[in-house]
């Protein structure tokens, strides 16, 4: 071998040893880092890294209540039914309530002298009938009855007695007019009631939604209702 050739094997040497030395030290340098979000190579596995903790949820508040932010495992989807007895009770109570809503409606056409009146009276039967069967339709669907036995529908805020439908069911002209108002104004001002107090105590959303409807709607029409008899 010339003392060329030997030169050239020597840098190749120690070249070859500096890459092994350095290939060592990072080997060295990974060992001692902590998994990456990727999680280790090797097994599979993966790190904590890789699965942040979820931003929180704002949470709408009841009417009047600002909204509020709760943690993502705290906060139901959207289809787990959330109800409870006091959603239960406002259903049974407010089926006979808008029934005798609906009764007194039903005497308008014949009985009433202000066309206006009989407007009303139309409104009512429109939109408290099919809100008695949406009542109805909850109930069934959680496999719960509508009555309550034993309970006197009488006693529940707005209602009539027996006594003053039959003097609504006998009175003709200007005369049902007044008596149509005070009754049907009583009987309101008793479902916003009800309604007004379940948005306090409630959990089902659609029973919130429906409350709040009543609410804001039956509130409307008794303004409308005193309007008209009003000089």
């Amino acid at each position: 071998m010339t003392s060329r050739q030997a030169r050239v094997w020597v840098g190749v040497t120690a070249l070859v040893m500096l890459v092994v030395i350095g290939g060592l030290a990072l080997a060295g340098r990974d060992d001692t880092r902590p998994p990456t979000a990727a999680g280790n190579a090797a097994t599979g596995a993966p790190s904590a890294s890789a699965t942040p903790s979820a931003p929180p949820l704002l949470v709408p508040g009841r009417p009047g209540e600002s909204a509020a932010t709760r943690a993502p495992d705290q906060v139901r989807g959207a289809s787990t039914p959330r109800w409870n007895s006091l959603d239960v009770w406002y259903v049974r109570m407010m089926i006979p309530h808008h029934e005798q809503a609906l009764e007194m409606a039903t005497l308008a056409p014949d009985r009433a002298a202000d066309p206006r009146i009989r407007a009303v009276a139309d409104r009512i039967r429109a939109a408290q009938g099919p809100e008695v069967g949406l009542l109805r339709a909850w109930l069934s669907t959680r496999d719960l009855p509508a009555d309550v036995p034993g309970h006197d529908h009488g006693s529940m805020r707005g209602m009539q007695s027996a006594e003053a439908m039959r003097q609504l069911a006998d009175a003709r002209g200007a005369a049902f007019d007044k008596l149509f108002v005070r009754m049907m104004t009583d009987h309101h001002q008793g479902a916003i009631v009800m309604s007004t107090d379940l948005l306090k105590v409630g959990a089902d959303q659609a029973m919130q939604e429906f409350a709040t409807g009543v609410a804001v709607e039956q509130s409307a029409e008794i303004t409308r209702m005193r309007a008209l008899l009003t000089p």
